[in-house]
């Protein structure tokens, strides 16, 4: 029966894995175990119930097909929520005690604490009541965080968080990627939706080198209960560059016990790092541990429709119009770094503006010159092969080889047209990169697209997508 379950749940999965991204299928589905299969009913066990609500939501549909594709009509999918220790606790803390006042007719207000019971390690001593301020940029939005297949996992799970914060399984939400892809952005944006939405909640974010260095003076002032006592009142948590704890015992050990304060409160922890947890180094074990409780979830380097999104959205705000064509060419060649889209964007606007030029290729060119090394390079057939044969799936080493399969074929004869488009490389020189074929395969091979794009709008589009992308590549 165990067998049949597993087997079952299987064809579903690879089911679901067409039909889903990669980063949800991992999030959403590899947790699941099936527990059992009785008639037509599988039963399947997820983490807590809030994951089941997730599913319900988001994949029902697409779980009932699934089932009934391989159990029938009558197939049905039960649910067995696990009873999760680690599940936070959902109720807000009473007012009264969360914000202790001084004496009776001072009434406790929303943010605020008092100074010379707990000092807060962001003011100047001295100030007896303060507000909290939450250190976070009002310009980091969800409204200008453009949304991608690169980030919408995070951001959908960013929104869920800051509508209910703390009262979500993804608690600690980590967010983790390279440089520049808007970890602080979107970090700071769940800060910026809480406070707009709950007056009442204290957020604060703080980067990790900020917090190491409270800490050491917390040290030395013989204040270290403080500290932890005034991190211990936020109801959201925002540690900015996580990995930057690393190798520092004394600020982990502090930091362990107020992330157990916090969680074990309901609070909601807010962590950014430029790796998944599992692959930080120098951290203690329990930390890794606590970081996996919650949700980790990835920023990739965007697409190139979200690259345009991002760069149009910043040119539009800043009341530039910037040519499609001009956007385009940029995108192409700025590709892993929304933080060098803005770099670049910076220098537009400055060059425009200071030398009174509209925005146009020839301007983008020269601002590009300064951020990648491609721009004066030169097309070559080799290039041209590499980027038709990665389109294709195909090695390159293919297009030299003799075949008959079709798609191998008809890449090996785009490369040829292309090559003899957009080079200055004789039809001999071009037949000889492929294999040492002669110039009659080449006219023949540039006569065979012609037709197909004649005759075949979507082969037509192909072609012109890729050679738009070896000119907006390389500029030649």
């Amino acid at each position: 029966m165990t067998k049949d379950c597993q087997m079952v749940w299987d064809s579903c999965l690879r089911i679901i894995k067409k039909n889903v991204t990669p980063q949800s299928y991992k999030t959403w589905f590899e947790p699941i175990r099936p527990v059992r299969l009785e008639n037509e009913e599988l039963t399947i066990q997820v983490p807590n119930k809030f994951f089941y609500e997730w599913l319900e939501e988001h994949y029902v549909q697409l779980l009932k097909t699934s089932i009934r594709q391989e159990l029938g009509d009558r197939g049905r999918l039960l649910y067995h929520i696990m009873d999760g220790a680690t599940t936070p606790a959902t109720q807000t803390p009473d007012p009264a005690s969360a914000h202790p006042s001084a004496d009776k007719d001072n009434e406790p207000v929303p943010g605020v604490f008092d100074a010379e019971m707990i000092k807060n390690p962001f003011v100047i001593p001295g100030i007896r009541r303060v507000k909290i301020d939450p250190q976070i940029n009002p310009n980091y939005l969800f409204e200008n965080f453009i949304e991608g297949d690169c980030n919408r996992l995070a951001r959908n799970a960013g929104m869920a968080v800051a509508k209910k914060p703390g009262g979500t399984a993804f608690n600690p939400l980590v967010i983790f990627g390279d440089v520049g892809l808007g970890k602080t952005h979107l970090a700071q944006a769940i800060g910026n939706e809480v406070v707009s939405r709950f007056q009442s909640k204290i957020v604060l974010y703080v980067s990790a080198e900020k917090f190491t260095n409270q800490i050491i003076q917390a040290i030395k002032n013989n204040a270290v209960n403080d500290f932890v006592n005034f991190y211990q009142m936020i109801d959201v948590l925002i540690l900015d560059d996580i990995q930057f704890l690393s190798g520092k015992q004394k600020t982990q050990e502090i930091f362990f016990h107020i992330f157990n304060q916090l969680h074990q409160n309901g609070k909601q922890i807010i962590l950014t790092s430029d790796r998944p947890p599992k692959d930080l180094e120098g951290i203690q074990d329990r930390l890794i541990s606590r970081f996996k409780w919650g949700l980790s979830a990835d920023l990739q380097a965007p697409d190139l429709e979200t690259r345009m999104a991002i760069l149009g959205a910043k040119m539009e705000k800043e009341g530039v119009d910037i040519p499609n064509d001009v956007l385009e060419f940029i995108c192409y060649n700025i590709k892993n770094n929304i933080r060098e889209l803005e770099g670049v964007m910076i220098s537009l606007l400055a060059q425009s503006t200071l030398i009174r030029r509209d925005v146009d290729i020839e301007l983008a060119k020269e601002v590009i010159r300064n951020f990648v090394t491609t721009i004066n390079k030169e097309i070559t057939v080799e290039f041209i092969q590499e980027l038709v044969a990665e389109h294709f799936n195909v090695p390159v080493e293919r297009l030299h080889q003799e075949t008959r399969k079709r798609n191998i074929v008809i890449a090996r004869q785009l490369s040829m047209f292309l090559a003899k488009k957009l080079t200055n490389k004789s039809l001999k020189a071009i037949g000889e990169t492929f294999g040492g074929r002669d110039h009659s395969t080449v006219i023949y091979s540039c006569k065979a697209v012609q037709d197909m794009m004649d005759t075949d709008m979507i082969f037509q589009d192909t072609v012109s997508e890729l050679e738009k992308k070896i000119k907006l590549s390389l500029n030649h």
